[in-house]
């Protein structure tokens, strides 16, 4: 996966795409999976919404 493509730049403003993961940190994205979102490096996993 290209690291470009986890951010989207606006201007001169600069946005994550992903979340961050709680346990690992700055620096660790969480990768989307549809229907949640899970942290490679340490498994954590957060259910999305159904709304």
């Amino acid at each position: 996966m290209k690291v470009s493509s986890l951010y989207k730049v606006d201007g001169d403003k600069i946005e994550r795409k992903n979340p961050i993961c709680p346990r690992c940190g700055n620096g660790v994205f969480m990768a989307d999976h549809g229907d949640r979102y899970a942290c490679g490096k340490c498994g954590y996993t957060e259910m999305k919404n159904k709304d």
